[in-house]
């Protein structure tokens, strides 16, 4: 980068920088009940408190006075309480009533349901509110604004309204906050000063205090594109690094095509789709690279035909004398693949075996001592391939499926029964592109959208309780034409904790207030609805499928279903992935609201593979709300059956670890970046941290020593793989 640094000059800037890591409770005014709020907030460190960002900003320098505040428009109003009152118009329905004057007028505010403003608001306080004006009753009013009481601090400047919680005010985070701000004055910056000029960035110091206390706006939108970028930056180090842990000194392995990928090719029994082809070729020219050691993602929706493409990889392995595991989260689905690849592999002349937790002690230690004496080229399997009894005689390639199932350690400990084996990683779930560059930043990605055949599809519904018979008279139907049904439900037995329901944020808010103390009770359970449901199809064989069963117990289940032997599985999203029943063409999906638009999507291509077009009928409770995240999600479901634009709306309406179940190590999740928006600045951290780390493979230059240290702080043990810390 043609940067020098002297020795003492970047000693500075460690110390410097290091001073982030000081404890919270080194800091003025931090003790106590404050210091035991912070860290329930998860402010640990003087940089935790710098990340914690307003969650709105009050500006003062366009704030009204009761008069010239604009009927029918937000604003923000400053006024001082003349009275609070607190009446019940209703059971189980309290108003807290707060009328504010000034010089010019009243403003009366009314807040439903949070009795506890009445002792929070008294007479003389001043506050300020932010919401919708209107007027009524000869006065302007607002229902329910955003409040704060201010102090002398606030007159004709942007304040800022941190997150807070029991023991610590939003003033005292405010104070808090600038005494930290005091300290990071001096802050060196850990981004090398000719990055941050070609980037035109912000300095570390400046966009922490603009972030928390901006002139304006528009400064507030400069610090927040430096943090983004920050986030961004250190998240590629960080995943870059980690492969680098176990590549350093690792020679590649130069595969070979022959005579095993056109014997494949001829075993197909359909000739490859040009995305299809061209994810093929993206492949063994990764693999036949001696400089290039593959980290490859294969991403594709539901039905595109991954597995054949995949099939070359383990081709061109066999073609080089050596050997291929493939990895996937279930024993179901592990099955799957082999029942699936097993027949061309065959025709191919290349030797396979499947290794599961269910597989038999005999049937296993034929199968590994034939992997470790190199009689057997490509290996299925689950987890159980990470056993120590699993050897293989040359491991020069790793494919796992649906890799953000499995944890980055149970990835590296398959990779590292090869060193140097080319990875080839795959996912049905449609991801967005931004999302996948900086998530998957690490690795090349083939994409495949749509699909070879398109199959008979399915046609999408939602309905409410009152058309129920809509969704069962569907289920009559098939199973009287010898198909099968699968029905969905969030939990396993009735009074399982919300907590063992999928994440989504703003599921309370999706129904109105008088419904949400029923939200549970109102919720599916596989244990009732079997029971339920054989009632109902009193001719059919109901059965479960659920997590808590044992894989034995699962596989069982399935395999039952497949031959029809089972004509409706009640399962909870278990079936997501794995499950590939052609003859099942009708689903119903209990509380559909309580599920992202990812799983729904992944859910739904259960049915409709083969020959028959699927139904999938999604129940939704009857009051979620027409605005609700919940609602837009299931009228998007029912309007596209295209993954990949579900899954941008997905990005928008939901957090990018929410879609993926990704979190970083450190439990830091991208709290700064708009995966929606920043295009330009996820490309340009990519960009970035490729060169930092050919300019420096561990960062430990003078130049990048600030930066390595950072990766540190918030990727800890990832780095020291490769650092040797």
């Amino acid at each position: 980068m043609g940067v020098t640094v002297s020795l003492t000059a970047s000693a500075t800037r460690l110390a410097a920088t290091s001073a982030l890591a000081d404890d919270v409770s080194r800091l003025k005014f931090v003790s106590g009940a404050r210091e035991e709020a912070l860290r329930r907030l998860g402010i640990e460190r003087v940089e935790d408190l710098l990340l914690h960002i307003p969650r709105r900003y009050l500006d003062f320098s366009h704030a009204y006075r009761i008069e010239d505040a604009p009927l029918g428009e937000v604003a923000t109003v400053v006024a001082r309480v003349d009275r609070v009152t607190q009446r019940r118009p209703r059971p189980r329905m309290t108003v807290v009533e707060v009328s504010l004057v000034d010089d010019t007028g009243v403003l009366q505010v009314a807040f439903f349901k949070q009795p506890w403003i009445a002792q929070q608001l008294e007479p003389g306080m001043r506050v300020a509110v932010m919401g919708k004006v209107e007027f009524a009753y000869g006065f302007k009013q607002m229902a329910s604004p955003h409040y704060e009481v201010l102090d002398d601090e606030a007159s004709g400047t942007i304040m800022p309204v941190h997150p807070v919680g029991e023991g610590i005010s939003a003033a005292w985070m405010r104070r808090i906050v600038s005494v930290a701000l005091e300290r990071s004055v001096t802050l060196s910056d850990y981004l090398p000063a000719r990055l941050r000029a070609k980037r035109r960035l912000m300095s570390l110091a400046r966009a922490l205090r603009s972030i928390h206390f901006p002139h304006d706006m528009s400064e507030r939108s400069q610090a927040r594109t430096r943090l983004a970028y920050d986030e961004l930056l250190l998240l590629q180090l960080a995943l870059r690094l980690r492969n680098d842990a176990n590549l350093l000194d690792v020679a590649p392995c130069a595969h070979r095509v022959g005579e095993h990928v056109e014997a494949l090719r001829h075993a197909l029994p359909f000739e490859l789709s040009a995305e299809q082809d061209a994810a093929v070729q993206d492949i063994l020219a990764d693999m036949t690279d001696a400089d290039h050691i593959m980290n490859r993602l294969l991403l594709g929706d539901v039905g595109t035909g991954k597995t054949a493409v995949a099939c070359f990889g383990l081709a061109a392995a066999a073609d080089s004398g050596t050997q291929a595991a493939v990895m996937a989260p279930t024993g179901v689905l592990a099955r799957q693949y082999a029942q699936k690849c097993g027949p061309l592999l065959d025709a191919a002349g290349i030797s396979w075996t499947l290794i599961t937790g269910t597989t038999s002690v005999p049937e296993r230690d034929e199968a590994t001592r034939r992997l470790r004496n190199g009689e057997i080229t490509v290996a299925f399997g689950t987890q159980a391939l990470l056993s120590d009894d699993v050897v293989f005689h040359e491991l020069t390639l790793v494919v796992i499926d649906e890799q953000h199932r499995f944890g980055v350690g149970q990835r590296n400990a398959l990779r590292s029964k090869g060193p140097g084996a080319d990875l080839l990683v795959m996912t049905a779930t449609p991801i967005p592109r931004t999302l996948a560059l900086s998530v998957y930043g690490d690795l090349d990605t083939s994409i495949i959208r749509h699909r070879p055949v398109p199959g008979a599809g399915v046609a999408t519904r939602v309905l409410t309780e009152a058309n129920r018979d809509i969704a069962y008279d569907a289920i009559r139907e098939a199973l009287a034409r010898g198909e099968q049904a699968y029905v969905i439900c969030p939990l396993v037995e009735a009074g399982d904790p919300l907590s063992e329901l999928e994440e989504v944020p703003g599921a309370e808010d999706m129904l109105d207030s008088s419904a949400k103390t029923k939200a549970a009770a109102a919720l599916h359970d596989v244990a009732h609805e079997v029971e339920e449901l054989k009632r109902v199809f009193a001719d059919a064989r109901v059965e479960a499928l659920t997590g808590r069963m044992r894989a034995a117990e699962k596989d069982a289940v399935i395999d039952a279903f497949r031959r029809k032997e089972v004509q409706v599985l009640v399962s909870t999203t278990v079936v997501e992935v794995g499950v590939d029943v052609p003859s099942a063409t009708v689903m119903v999906i209990e509380n559909g609201e309580r599920f992202g638009l990812a799983t729904l999507h992944q859910l739904r291509g259960r049915v409709g593979r083969g020959d028959i077009s699927g139904r999938c009928f999604v129940m939704m409770q009857a009051k979620t709300k027409r605005n609700s995240t919940a609602y837009q999600r299931l009228e998007a479901l029912e309007k596209t059956e295209d993954g990949f634009a579900l899954a941008e709306l997905d990005l928008r309406l939901r957090h990018e670890g929410e879609i993926l179940g990704f979190r970083q190590s450190g439990g830091v999740s991208l709290r700064f970046v708009d995966l929606d928006e920043d295009v330009e600045i996820i490309e340009a951290a990519q960009h970035d941290a490729k060169q930092l780390l050919m300019y420096s493979r561990d960062l430990g230059a003078c130049a990048t020593a600030p930066l390595r240290q950072e990766v540190i702080v918030r990727y800890g043990d990832v780095f020291k793989e490769v650092s040797g810390g």
